[in-house]
Protein backbone atom coordinates (compact mmCIF):
# COMPACT_ATOMS: atom_id res chain seq x y z
CA UNK A 1 0.00 0.00 0.00
CA UNK A 2 2.92 2.33 -0.10
CA UNK A 3 1.89 5.61 -2.18
CA UNK A 4 3.63 8.94 -0.88
CA UNK A 5 1.60 12.17 -0.46
CA UNK A 6 2.40 12.84 -3.89
CA UNK A 7 0.85 10.65 -5.44
CA UNK A 8 -2.84 11.59 -4.33
CA UNK A 9 -4.69 12.50 -7.49
CA UNK A 10 -8.24 12.78 -7.14
CA UNK A 11 -9.75 13.27 -3.44
CA UNK A 12 -13.58 11.93 -3.38
CA UNK A 13 -15.75 13.43 -0.73
CA UNK A 14 -18.96 11.88 0.06
CA UNK A 15 -21.56 13.81 1.72
CA UNK A 16 -22.30 17.53 0.06
CA UNK A 17 -23.46 19.42 3.32
CA UNK A 18 -21.37 22.16 5.00
CA UNK A 19 -18.67 19.47 6.29
CA UNK A 20 -17.90 17.74 2.81
CA UNK A 21 -18.66 20.76 0.99
CA UNK A 22 -15.89 22.28 2.58
CA UNK A 23 -13.32 19.24 2.53
CA UNK A 24 -13.90 19.09 -1.01
CA UNK A 25 -13.12 22.99 -1.34
CA UNK A 26 -10.06 22.75 0.55
CA UNK A 27 -8.91 19.44 -1.57
CA UNK A 28 -9.74 21.59 -4.76
CA UNK A 29 -7.74 25.06 -3.42
CA UNK A 30 -4.67 22.13 -2.76
CA UNK A 31 -4.32 21.27 -6.65
CA UNK A 32 -6.94 18.25 -6.58
CA UNK A 33 -8.98 17.20 -8.63
CA UNK A 34 -12.05 16.22 -6.67
CA UNK A 35 -15.46 14.19 -6.90
CA UNK A 36 -18.16 14.96 -4.54
CA UNK A 37 -21.34 13.41 -4.63
CA UNK A 38 -24.38 12.25 -2.02
CA UNK A 39 -26.89 10.24 -1.35
CA UNK A 40 -29.05 13.29 -2.84
CA UNK A 41 -28.04 14.01 -6.12
CA UNK A 42 -29.59 18.24 -5.67
CA UNK A 43 -27.57 18.15 -2.66
CA UNK A 44 -24.68 17.94 -4.76
CA UNK A 45 -25.61 20.92 -7.02
CA UNK A 46 -26.48 23.01 -3.76
CA UNK A 47 -23.12 22.34 -2.69
CA UNK A 48 -21.59 23.59 -6.11
CA UNK A 49 -23.77 26.43 -5.91
CA UNK A 50 -22.56 27.26 -2.45
CA UNK A 51 -19.01 26.97 -2.85
CA UNK A 52 -18.93 29.09 -5.97
CA UNK A 53 -20.53 31.92 -3.51
CA UNK A 54 -17.90 31.84 -0.91
CA UNK A 55 -15.39 31.51 -3.03
CA UNK A 56 -16.65 34.64 -5.14
CA UNK A 57 -17.32 36.44 -1.19
CA UNK A 58 -13.62 35.94 -1.10
CA UNK A 59 -12.52 37.22 -4.55
CA UNK A 60 -14.91 40.45 -3.18
CA UNK A 61 -12.87 40.89 -0.22
CA UNK A 62 -9.66 40.22 -2.05
CA UNK A 63 -8.68 37.01 -0.28
CA UNK A 64 -8.26 35.36 -3.58
CA UNK A 65 -7.82 36.51 -7.32
CA UNK A 66 -10.87 35.49 -9.33
CA UNK A 67 -8.74 33.68 -11.65
CA UNK A 68 -8.10 30.87 -8.47
CA UNK A 69 -11.63 31.01 -7.33
CA UNK A 70 -12.69 29.57 -11.20
CA UNK A 71 -9.64 27.14 -10.86
CA UNK A 72 -11.00 25.79 -7.52
CA UNK A 73 -14.42 25.51 -8.89
CA UNK A 74 -12.86 23.67 -11.95
CA UNK A 75 -11.35 20.97 -9.83
CA UNK A 76 -14.91 19.67 -8.17
CA UNK A 77 -16.64 17.21 -10.29
CA UNK A 78 -20.37 16.22 -9.36
CA UNK A 79 -20.54 12.55 -8.90
CA UNK A 80 -23.83 12.65 -8.57
CA UNK A 81 -26.55 10.56 -6.59
CA UNK A 82 -24.40 7.74 -4.17
CA UNK A 83 -27.28 6.22 -3.15
CA UNK A 84 -26.87 2.65 -5.14
CA UNK A 85 -24.22 3.24 -6.79
CA UNK A 86 -19.94 3.95 -5.98
CA UNK A 87 -18.69 3.68 -9.01
CA UNK A 88 -17.39 7.29 -10.08
CA UNK A 89 -15.05 7.07 -6.94
CA UNK A 90 -13.18 3.93 -8.19
CA UNK A 91 -9.64 5.95 -9.21
CA UNK A 92 -10.02 8.13 -5.98
CA UNK A 93 -6.47 7.67 -4.24
CA UNK A 94 -8.98 8.23 -0.72
CA UNK A 95 -12.64 9.23 -0.15
CA UNK A 96 -13.19 10.89 2.94
CA UNK A 97 -17.12 10.46 4.11
CA UNK A 98 -19.10 13.25 5.10
CA UNK A 99 -22.14 11.97 5.85
CA UNK A 100 -24.99 11.36 8.96
CA UNK A 101 -23.33 10.59 11.75
CA UNK A 102 -24.44 6.95 12.27
CA UNK A 103 -22.03 3.95 12.51
CA UNK A 104 -24.40 1.47 10.42
CA UNK A 105 -24.94 4.62 7.31
CA UNK A 106 -21.07 5.16 7.31
CA UNK A 107 -20.06 1.41 7.40
CA UNK A 108 -22.84 0.36 4.56
CA UNK A 109 -21.11 2.90 2.70
CA UNK A 110 -17.36 1.93 3.11
CA UNK A 111 -18.20 -1.52 2.42
CA UNK A 112 -19.72 -0.65 -0.87
CA UNK A 113 -16.38 1.50 -1.24
CA UNK A 114 -13.80 -0.77 -1.10
CA UNK A 115 -15.56 -2.81 -3.71
CA UNK A 116 -15.09 -0.16 -6.30
CA UNK A 117 -11.51 1.74 -4.79
CA UNK A 118 -8.12 0.58 -5.66
CA UNK A 119 -6.14 -1.56 -3.01
CA UNK A 120 -4.06 1.89 -1.65
CA UNK A 121 -6.81 4.05 -1.77
CA UNK A 122 -7.74 5.30 2.42
CA UNK A 123 -11.24 5.03 3.17
CA UNK A 124 -11.46 8.28 5.88
CA UNK A 125 -14.28 9.13 7.91
CA UNK A 126 -15.25 12.78 9.47
CA UNK A 127 -16.78 11.57 12.15
CA UNK A 128 -16.28 13.67 15.11
CA UNK A 129 -16.71 10.61 17.87
CA UNK A 130 -17.69 7.33 16.34
CA UNK A 131 -15.36 4.48 16.71
CA UNK A 132 -12.99 4.24 13.76
CA UNK A 133 -12.24 0.69 14.60
CA UNK A 134 -16.55 0.02 14.44
CA UNK A 135 -16.37 2.17 11.18
CA UNK A 136 -13.57 -1.02 9.23
CA UNK A 137 -14.46 -3.73 11.36
CA UNK A 138 -16.60 -5.09 9.00
CA UNK A 139 -14.35 -3.88 5.57
CA UNK A 140 -11.85 -7.00 4.37
CA UNK A 141 -9.07 -4.35 4.75
CA UNK A 142 -9.70 -2.68 7.83
CA UNK A 143 -6.05 -1.15 7.72
CA UNK A 144 -7.33 1.39 5.23
CA UNK A 145 -9.68 3.16 7.55
CA UNK A 146 -8.94 6.07 9.33
CA UNK A 147 -10.37 9.18 11.28
CA UNK A 148 -9.55 12.43 9.48
CA UNK A 149 -11.34 14.63 11.21
CA UNK A 150 -12.13 18.38 10.10
CA UNK A 151 -13.92 21.38 11.86
CA UNK A 152 -16.47 23.44 10.24
CA UNK A 153 -16.00 25.54 8.20
CA UNK A 154 -13.45 23.35 6.88
CA UNK A 155 -11.92 25.84 4.50
CA UNK A 156 -11.45 28.16 7.51
CA UNK A 157 -10.45 26.24 10.36
CA UNK A 158 -7.22 25.13 10.74
CA UNK A 159 -7.36 21.94 12.85
CA UNK A 160 -7.63 18.15 11.80
CA UNK A 161 -7.96 15.24 14.19
CA UNK A 162 -5.73 12.15 12.75
CA UNK A 163 -7.58 8.96 14.29
CA UNK A 164 -5.91 5.52 13.48
CA UNK A 165 -8.25 2.71 15.10
CA UNK A 166 -5.93 -0.30 16.56
CA UNK A 167 -6.84 -1.67 12.93
CA UNK A 168 -5.46 1.28 10.92
CA UNK A 169 -2.12 0.42 9.24
CA UNK A 170 0.80 3.29 10.72
CA UNK A 171 1.08 3.85 6.80
CA UNK A 172 -2.28 4.99 6.28
CA UNK A 173 -2.12 7.06 9.35
CA UNK A 174 0.91 8.48 7.98
CA UNK A 175 -0.03 9.29 4.53
CA UNK A 176 -3.38 11.01 5.84
CA UNK A 177 -1.65 13.06 8.13
CA UNK A 178 1.00 14.30 5.67
CA UNK A 179 -1.64 15.02 2.93
CA UNK A 180 -4.01 17.10 5.27
CA UNK A 181 -0.47 19.25 6.24
CA UNK A 182 -0.07 19.62 2.64
CA UNK A 183 -3.47 21.13 2.68
CA UNK A 184 -2.27 23.92 4.82
CA UNK A 185 -3.94 22.33 8.11
CA UNK A 186 -2.71 21.69 11.33
CA UNK A 187 -2.95 17.72 11.97
CA UNK A 188 -2.54 16.30 15.83
CA UNK A 189 -3.46 12.78 16.35
CA UNK A 190 -5.73 11.41 18.87
CA UNK A 191 -6.27 7.84 19.49
CA UNK A 192 -9.89 6.32 19.08
CA UNK A 193 -11.71 6.88 22.33
CA UNK A 194 -14.76 8.68 22.35
CA UNK A 195 -15.35 12.35 20.90
CA UNK A 196 -11.33 12.41 20.28
CA UNK A 197 -9.35 14.92 21.67
CA UNK A 198 -11.88 18.07 21.02
CA UNK A 199 -15.09 16.57 21.61
CA UNK A 200 -13.97 15.02 24.67
CA UNK A 201 -12.30 17.63 26.43
CA UNK A 202 -14.90 20.38 25.50
CA UNK A 203 -17.85 18.72 27.18
CA UNK A 204 -17.75 20.46 30.03
CA UNK A 205 -18.23 23.93 28.95
CA UNK A 206 -21.68 22.66 27.63
CA UNK A 207 -22.61 20.23 30.32
CA UNK A 208 -21.18 22.54 33.14
CA UNK A 209 -22.89 25.68 31.99
CA UNK A 210 -25.76 23.44 31.58
CA UNK A 211 -26.13 22.45 35.40
CA UNK A 212 -25.23 26.29 36.32
CA UNK A 213 -28.51 27.32 34.53
CA UNK A 214 -30.32 24.13 35.81
CA UNK A 215 -29.46 25.21 39.21
CA UNK A 216 -30.63 28.43 39.03
CA UNK A 217 -27.04 30.37 40.05
CA UNK A 218 -27.34 32.38 36.61
CA UNK A 219 -29.23 32.58 33.48
CA UNK A 220 -27.55 31.88 29.73
CA UNK A 221 -26.87 35.60 28.76
CA UNK A 222 -25.18 36.19 31.82
CA UNK A 223 -23.34 32.58 31.68
CA UNK A 224 -22.77 33.23 28.35
CA UNK A 225 -21.23 36.89 29.53
CA UNK A 226 -18.83 35.48 32.57
CA UNK A 227 -17.66 33.02 29.56
CA UNK A 228 -16.67 35.54 26.98
CA UNK A 229 -15.65 38.55 29.38
CA UNK A 230 -13.72 37.19 31.75
CA UNK A 231 -12.40 33.97 30.44
CA UNK A 232 -11.87 35.50 26.98
CA UNK A 233 -13.80 32.85 24.95
CA UNK A 234 -15.07 34.08 21.50
CA UNK A 235 -18.68 32.76 22.46
CA UNK A 236 -20.18 31.87 25.47
CA UNK A 237 -21.70 28.33 25.92
CA UNK A 238 -25.41 29.17 24.75
CA UNK A 239 -24.42 31.32 22.18
CA UNK A 240 -22.10 28.00 20.56
CA UNK A 241 -24.85 25.53 21.05
CA UNK A 242 -27.54 27.38 19.48
CA UNK A 243 -24.97 28.56 16.77
CA UNK A 244 -23.74 24.43 16.27
CA UNK A 245 -27.39 23.26 16.72
CA UNK A 246 -28.74 21.92 19.89
CA UNK A 247 -30.10 18.61 18.11
CA UNK A 248 -26.06 18.25 17.12
CA UNK A 249 -24.56 19.05 20.45
CA UNK A 250 -27.26 16.54 21.95
CA UNK A 251 -26.33 14.08 20.17
CA UNK A 252 -22.79 14.42 20.21
CA UNK A 253 -22.99 14.69 24.05
CA UNK A 254 -25.00 11.47 23.98
CA UNK A 255 -23.08 9.59 22.07
CA UNK A 256 -20.15 10.50 24.31
CA UNK A 257 -21.85 9.66 27.24
CA UNK A 258 -23.09 6.20 25.95
CA UNK A 259 -19.63 5.22 24.53
CA UNK A 260 -18.14 5.92 28.19
CA UNK A 261 -20.27 3.49 29.57
CA UNK A 262 -22.40 6.43 31.32
CA UNK A 263 -19.25 7.83 33.02
CA UNK A 264 -21.17 10.82 34.84
CA UNK A 265 -18.78 13.19 33.78
CA UNK A 266 -20.47 13.34 30.03
CA UNK A 267 -23.91 13.17 31.51
CA UNK A 268 -26.26 15.34 28.58
CA UNK A 269 -28.94 17.84 30.13
CA UNK A 270 -32.41 17.18 30.29
CA UNK A 271 -33.02 21.19 29.87
CA UNK A 272 -30.76 20.38 26.20
CA UNK A 273 -33.22 17.58 25.84
CA UNK A 274 -36.63 19.54 25.99
CA UNK A 275 -35.32 22.35 23.86
CA UNK A 276 -34.47 19.35 21.19
CA UNK A 277 -37.60 18.08 21.86
CA UNK A 278 -39.44 21.56 21.56
CA UNK A 279 -37.89 21.69 17.71
CA UNK A 280 -35.64 24.74 19.40
CA UNK A 281 -32.62 23.99 17.82
CA UNK A 282 -30.91 27.50 17.91
CA UNK A 283 -30.28 29.62 15.08
CA UNK A 284 -31.13 27.56 12.31
CA UNK A 285 -34.84 27.13 13.78
CA UNK A 286 -34.76 30.44 14.49
CA UNK A 287 -35.39 29.60 18.38
CA UNK A 288 -32.64 28.07 20.78
CA UNK A 289 -31.93 29.33 24.24
CA UNK A 290 -31.97 32.62 22.74
CA UNK A 291 -34.99 33.94 20.49
CA UNK A 292 -33.58 34.75 16.75
CA UNK A 293 -37.07 36.03 15.40
CA UNK A 294 -36.91 39.85 13.71
CA UNK A 295 -37.18 42.55 16.61
CA UNK A 296 -36.56 40.01 19.39
CA UNK A 297 -34.56 41.21 22.42
CA UNK A 298 -31.84 39.51 23.76
CA UNK A 299 -31.81 39.19 27.45
CA UNK A 300 -29.52 41.84 29.76
CA UNK A 301 -26.60 39.68 31.28
CA UNK A 302 -25.92 40.50 34.91
CA UNK A 303 -22.31 41.50 34.65
CA UNK A 304 -21.15 41.53 38.18
CA UNK A 305 -17.90 40.18 38.75
CA UNK A 306 -18.13 37.83 41.44
CA UNK A 307 -20.92 36.10 39.60
CA UNK A 308 -19.05 35.85 36.65
CA UNK A 309 -15.79 34.33 38.16
CA UNK A 310 -17.55 31.73 40.25
CA UNK A 311 -18.98 30.68 36.83
CA UNK A 312 -15.79 31.03 34.87
CA UNK A 313 -13.65 28.90 37.81
CA UNK A 314 -16.25 26.21 37.95
CA UNK A 315 -16.02 25.71 34.26
CA UNK A 316 -12.60 26.63 33.63
CA UNK A 317 -12.01 23.66 36.50
CA UNK A 318 -13.75 21.19 34.51
CA UNK A 319 -12.44 21.88 31.66
CA UNK A 320 -8.85 21.60 33.21
CA UNK A 321 -9.53 18.22 34.65
CA UNK A 322 -11.25 16.96 31.18
CA UNK A 323 -7.46 17.82 29.24
CA UNK A 324 -5.56 16.56 32.10
CA UNK A 325 -7.47 13.16 31.90
CA UNK A 326 -6.79 13.12 28.45
CA UNK A 327 -3.50 13.11 28.59
CA UNK A 328 -3.43 10.51 31.68
CA UNK A 329 -5.52 8.42 29.10
CA UNK A 330 -3.11 8.93 26.27
CA UNK A 331 -5.91 10.67 24.23
CA UNK A 332 -3.31 12.68 22.70
CA UNK A 333 0.48 14.29 23.66
CA UNK A 334 -0.19 17.26 25.89
CA UNK A 335 1.12 19.41 22.54
CA UNK A 336 -1.20 18.14 20.65
CA UNK A 337 -4.08 18.60 23.20
CA UNK A 338 -2.95 22.47 23.33
CA UNK A 339 -3.37 22.79 19.70
CA UNK A 340 -6.54 20.71 19.51
CA UNK A 341 -8.06 23.79 21.79
CA UNK A 342 -6.92 26.54 20.67
CA UNK A 343 -6.68 25.69 16.78
CA UNK A 344 -9.87 23.35 16.84
CA UNK A 345 -12.20 25.43 19.21
CA UNK A 346 -10.54 29.03 19.30
CA UNK A 347 -10.10 28.73 22.95
CA UNK A 348 -8.62 31.83 24.20
CA UNK A 349 -5.01 29.44 25.50
CA UNK A 350 -4.05 25.89 26.01
CA UNK A 351 -5.94 24.38 29.40
CA UNK A 352 -2.75 22.60 30.52
CA UNK A 353 -1.09 25.87 30.67
CA UNK A 354 -4.21 27.72 31.87
CA UNK A 355 -4.19 25.29 34.63
CA UNK A 356 -0.84 25.51 35.33
CA UNK A 357 -1.39 29.42 35.66
CA UNK A 358 -3.64 29.38 38.02
CA UNK A 359 -2.04 26.57 39.75
CA UNK A 360 -3.00 22.86 39.60
CA UNK A 361 -3.47 22.71 43.54
CA UNK A 362 -6.06 25.31 43.16
CA UNK A 363 -7.85 23.62 40.57
CA UNK A 364 -7.83 20.37 42.69
CA UNK A 365 -9.35 22.33 45.42
CA UNK A 366 -11.96 23.54 43.50
CA UNK A 367 -12.87 20.03 42.21
CA UNK A 368 -12.63 18.46 45.38
CA UNK A 369 -15.30 21.18 46.87
CA UNK A 370 -17.67 20.74 44.00
CA UNK A 371 -17.57 16.71 44.78
CA UNK A 372 -17.69 17.30 48.65
CA UNK A 373 -21.02 19.42 47.74
CA UNK A 374 -22.55 17.85 45.37
CA UNK A 375 -21.45 13.64 45.99
CA UNK A 376 -21.17 13.00 42.36
CA UNK A 377 -18.36 11.78 40.06
CA UNK A 378 -18.74 14.05 37.43
CA UNK A 379 -16.20 16.06 40.00
CA UNK A 380 -13.69 13.35 40.78
CA UNK A 381 -10.48 14.96 40.25
CA UNK A 382 -7.94 13.06 37.25
CA UNK A 383 -5.50 10.95 38.82
CA UNK A 384 -2.87 12.77 36.99
CA UNK A 385 -3.96 16.11 38.79
CA UNK A 386 -3.59 14.85 42.14
CA UNK A 387 0.03 13.32 41.50
CA UNK A 388 1.10 16.37 39.93
CA UNK A 389 -0.01 18.21 42.62
CA UNK A 390 1.81 15.52 44.89
CA UNK A 391 4.74 15.63 43.03
CA UNK A 392 4.86 19.97 42.73
CA UNK A 393 4.99 20.04 38.60
CA UNK A 394 3.01 21.30 35.74
CA UNK A 395 0.31 20.20 34.21
CA UNK A 396 2.19 20.98 31.02
CA UNK A 397 4.82 18.72 31.33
Amino acid sequence: MSRSVHSVGCVGVVGAGAMGRGIAQVAAAAGHRVLLGDADASAVARALAGMATALSRDVDKARIERRLADEILSRVANAGEVLYSVDAFAECDIVIEAIVESLDAKRALFRRLEEVVGGSCILASNTSSLSIAALGGECRHAERVVGVHFFNPAPVMPLVEIVPAITTANEVAARAQSLVESWGKIAVVAADTPGFIVNRIARPFYGESLRILEEGIADAATIDWAMRQLGGFRMGPFELMDFIGNDVNFAVTSSVFESFFFDPRYRPSLTQRRLVEAGWLGRKSGRGYYDYADGALKPTPIEEDALGHRILDRVLAMLVNEAVDAVNMRVASPADIELAMTKGVNYPRGLLSWGDEIGPAEILRRLETLQSEYGDDRYRPSPLLRRRVREGRALLA
